[in-house]
């Protein structure tokens, strides 16, 4: 019975601590993925043209109108993650980008990660990485550490029933 106490006292004191540690993770993450966000939206407009013949070759439509959306979306979307403002709305629209990129410039990386003779596995092609994390943001929000959440509070709007 003692062995079954201090495991079940070890386990309470590992989630009570994980509890008051949970808000690292969203906010590790928006700002990993929004830095990296920002990084690229800001190469795409510092070399424009480029971007935009990339854009082209790839067979993506109307290549300067998508060139600069999609760069304005990552330059401004990877912002507004890292303060955790709109982080919903901005994960949404990056989301998209990132389903792009895996039905364009990654679609054969991705469908051969899969492949058990392939070097690479899934989460070896960015585009799938980052909408992973997105999608994590989208579905679990900003964390308790973003602008979202002291905006919520100032508002008062009540949060839902898990």
């Amino acid at each position: 019975m003692a062995l079954t106490a201090q495991i079940k006292r070890v386990s309470e004191a590992g989630l009570k601590l994980t509890d008051r540690l949970a808000w690292i993770a969203p906010l590790a993450t928006r700002i990993v993925i929004g830095l990296a966000f920002f990084h690229t939206g800001l190469g795409k407009w510092r070399h424009f043209d480029r971007t935009v013949g990339y854009f082209a070759s790839l067979g993506i439509p109307f290549p300067t109108f998508n060139a600069g959306l999609v760069a304005s979306m990552e330059l401004v979307g990877g912002t507004l993650l890292i303060a955790g403002l709109l982080t919903r709305v901005m994960a949404t629209g990056l989301s998209t980008t990132m389903v792009v990129a895996l039905l364009t410039a990654d679609t054969q990386s991705f469908l051969s990660s899969w492949s058990s003779t392939s070097n690479l596995s899934p989460t070896d092609v960015t585009s799938f990485t980052f909408l992973l994390f997105l999608l994590w943001l989208v579905l679990k929000g900003p964390g308790p550490v973003s602008l979202d959440t002291i905006l919520v509070k100032a508002l008062g709007i009540r949060k839902r029933s898990a």
